[in-house]
């Protein structure tokens, strides 16, 4: 018999539904990211996200510039005293509460009246620099979570989490040193705690990991950095950010900490690299095994139970990264998630909607922004890829490579998800800059493979639908390319994307008189398809 040709070897799922399995978390759907604080005061930010809560089930949002200028809540008289204003937030948070959001909270970053350095990053010109008063800092933390108690209540607040700054080891962040960071940290976590011992602080939020010592100092060292060739990159131990140092300064200083988070972005750059390295992506691997290390990491802690939240994640950090608007972006989610289930308590993509101005507003419908949505809010494949994983059940019954199988314990219903992540794309999907060249010839990788499902154990005759997400299906920046890639959309066009955005591949199957359900069919390269128990 003629070998097998590579990239063509089968899915096979066998399952039993009435087996008893293991409880699943779903720390994919616990926190997903968002811009900033004043891009949630817009009415189709807003529309965007009770979509993405009602079809993906988010839990948290995270988003920066909680004091920024455009929020008002910190200013000061001539004299120097300061003034707390809370109109705009009380906006915000009453709606995310409304929407069955919950904050996690982000203190960040300084109001102009107390910044060191003002305009440090960001279009919106973010003022990335330590406090210049801790004491007025301290005060203001201390305002602004006794508002919150009183506007919501203790038991609501108890249930939200307070991260301290976003990534300060990096410099447009932070125009600081680390130990400015942890003694910001010290300030801030005591100021919380102070309002209520059973809040929930934690930091210190750096950015992706590293496999060299560039961080190992006061402030980044780029003399220290290890450019990794395209071959080498999989082969240097990856670390994370500073966390190690940040968890021994807590125990010296009797600090708190009830969560570590950090940002797992699987590239070789972060916000920037100084002309250094091509930017390229590790290996598909690279997430799983970044959030098992930092699992392994803090359980020999002083802080072995604190939780885990990557606060955020995406395949880049970059807001123009073309493969972010495609079918394997959403693949590539799809498989890292399956691959780290039991290492964390949230995974949070950065970020939902394309209602975001880091670098100002993107130059096309699809421009590679961050979003699972674009900006009139079309869903990208991502978006799919997150409500079906919304859709699985918290009984783990299977986990393979390329699929899980699950049961939802208060309706007995099944749903099995299956990635195809062709095997001749090694790496977590390369970011596609500039042109979308890449981005194409990373989705024309790949060949079918044959697919089996079988599921024992059913009740007779119960049906499933079959939903498959791949080029073609689902796929709205294919969509938008069918039609010549209109610069400027008309209503009538961005209706028909829409459409075309939402119009998944269905197909439906029902179990044999046996309570048996065979089901065969081809995965193309990139798709993701959902076996969704109905009746």
């Amino acid at each position: 018999m003629s070998e097998r040709p590579s990239g063509e070897a089968p899915i096979h799922i066998d399952a039993d539904a009435a087996a008893e399995g293991d409880p699943l978390a779903p720390f994919w759907r616990r926190v997903v990211g968002a811009g900033r604080a004043n891009e949630g005061l817009r009415a189709d930010w807003q529309r965007q996200l009770v979509a993405a809560r009602r079809d993906c089930g988010f839990e948290y949002i995270r988003f920066h510039g909680l004091f920024h200028d455009d929020m008002f809540v910190y200013t000061e008289r001539a004299d120097g005293t300061p003034v707390h204003n809370f109109q705009y937030v009380d906006a915000l948070f009453d709606f995310l509460l409304e929407t069955g959001v919950r904050p996690f909270v982000e203190f960040g970053f300084s109001p102009r009246p107390l910044a060191r350095e003002t305009n440090t990053v960001f279009w919106w010109g973010a003022h990335g620099s330590p406090p210049v008063d801790l004491d007025k800092w301290a005060g203001l933390i201390d305002a602004t979570v006794r508002h919150w108690v009183g506007r919501y209540g203790i038991e609501e607040v108890r249930r939200w989490y307070f991260e301290v700054w976003n990534e300060a080891n990096l410099d447009g962040f932070f125009r600081g040193t680390r130990s400015e960071y942890f003694e910001l940290y010290k300030v801030t976590a005591r100021a919380v705690k102070a309002v209520d011992a059973q809040l929930r602080v934690g930091g210190p939020a750096t950015s992706n990991f590293v496999p060299d010592g560039r961080f190992s100092g006061e402030r980044e060292n780029v003399d220290l950095r290890i450019v990794a060739g395209r071959d080498g990159i999989d082969e240097l131990e990856w670390r994370p950010v500073w966390v190690a140092d940040f968890l021994a300064f807590c125990v010296a200083e009797e600090l708190p900490v009830d969560f570590v988070s950090t940002h797992p972005y699987p590239t070789d750059w972060a916000l920037d690299e100084h002309g250094q390295g091509e930017k390229l992506t590790r290996g598909k691997n690279a997430t799983p095994t970044d959030l098992r290390v930092l699992r392994d990491l803090v359980a020999k802690s002083a802080f072995p139970d604190a939780e885990i939240h990557l606060t955020e994640w995406s395949s880049s950090s970059s807001p123009r990264d073309h493969t972010h608007d495609t079918v394997p972006g959403a693949t590539y989610v799809v498989r890292s998630v399956l691959h780290s289930v039991g290492t964390v308590d949230s995974l949070a993509y950065w970020t939902f909607t394309d209602v975001f101005e880091e670098g100002g507003a993107g130059d096309e419908l699809f421009h590679g922004g961050f979003g699972m949505l674009t900006l009139p809010g079309i869903p990208k494949p991502t978006y799919h890829a997150y409500r079906m994983l919304g859709a699985l059940g918290d009984r783990l019954l299977d986990l393979g490579e390329d699929h899980v199988v699950t049961r939802d314990s208060g309706t007995g219903r099944l749903v099995v998800l299956i990635h195809h992540y062709p095997q001749e794309e090694p790496r977590s999907v390369p970011a596609s800059f500039d042109d979308r060249a890449l981005a194409e010839a990373t989705q024309a990788r790949g060949r079918p493979r044959p697919l089996r499902v079988r599921l024992t154990g059913l009740r007779p005759g119960s049906c499933f639908e079959v939903e498959s997400l791949e080029p073609g299906h689902g796929d709205a920046l294919g969509a938008w390319r069918e039609l010549g890639s209109p610069a400027a959309p008309t209503r009538e066009q961005l209706a028909h994307l829409d459409r075309r955005a939402h119009a998944t591949r269905l197909d439906a199957v029902c179990a044999d008189t046996e309570g048996v359900l065979d089901y065969g069919s081809q995965a193309q390269p990139w798709s993701v398809i959902m076996v969704r128990q109905v009746s």
